[in-house]
């Protein structure tokens, strides 16, 4: 059984209500997230497991890049399956230096 996941967006800045408003509206759109909640300044988004969707994934990507949250807690979601693109890539994408910051082990358990 997969263990959920914790990840936490810390003083994200919103330059308008729109934006703010944009931001939850894209964390709705993620069928991985479960649920989210807040304190502070801390939001934390709740995964299903470690284990989600290639799709989801680039959105979590794209969505933390955007709105300048730590990405290097999205290293957990590397395994064998995503490997070739999200880690091993040709071509390392954008988010590559910021995810991937620290040495990283692939671990599928």
């Amino acid at each position: 059984m997969s263990k959920q996941i914790i990840l936490v967006a810390k003083s994200v800045t919103y330059y308008c209500m729109i934006d703010e408003d944009m931001f939850f509206a894209w964390i709705n759109r993620i069928s991985s997230i479960t649920h989210y909640n807040g304190q502070g300044d801390e939001l934390y988004l709740y995964v299903k497991s470690k284990r989600i969707s290639n799709r989801d994934l680039r959105t979590l990507l794209a969505l933390f890049y955007r709105y300048q949250v730590e990405m290097t807690q999205l290293a957990i979601f590397l395994n064998n399956s995503n490997k070739d693109w999200f880690y091993e890539g040709k071509h390392k994408g954008y988010w590559h230096k910021k995810v991937f910051k620290n040495k990283v082990t692939l671990n599928n358990k």
